[in-house]
């Protein structure tokens, strides 16, 4: 189940998201949309980056039965930019960014694995027959 906290007009297919979500867990997800500004300053405040992102991730650390996994806050200006960039919907460019916020709330993490987050990513976005915009413009980070 995903508990959306949309703060923008972006149009969110949440029956989509949660097709890919139950590919990988039952738990809920909180997932928020916001701006720039928003993910700016979280991305400041959790990592030290002060500039902003396209998705943040944030799992609870202790499970507890019926509580979210986490949340996934994702930028509606990086889903509106990149989709326009790559020539896709926006509700791709989002289920693209959602796919990776969700593998770092279950333990992913491509900044220290050896593949297995990308490879993972790689396989939903076929399963789910999404533009493989993420792969290619991730390969190489």
């Amino acid at each position: 189940m995903i508990e959306l906290d949309n703060q923008t007009d972006l149009d969110v297919d949440t029956d989509a998201l949660e097709k890919i979500a139950s590919e990988l867990t039952d738990a809920p997800i909180e997932l928020i949309i916001t701006d720039n500004d928003t993910i700016r300053e979280l991305n400041a405040q959790y990592r030290d980056k002060d500039k902003p992102t396209d998705v943040l991730s944030f799992p609870i650390e202790q499970a507890i039965p019926g509580m979210p996994l986490g949340s996934i806050v994702i930028s509606e200006a990086y889903v509106t930019q990149k989709a326009a960039e790559f020539g896709h919907k926006k509700s791709d460019e989002l289920a693209l960014l959602f796919i990776h916020g969700l593998l770092h709330l279950i333990g992913y993490d491509h900044e220290i694995d050896n593949g297995e987050m990308r490879a993972k990513e790689e396989s939903l976005i076929e399963q789910f027959a999404l533009p493989k915009s993420l792969i290619v413009r991730t390969r190489d980070q």
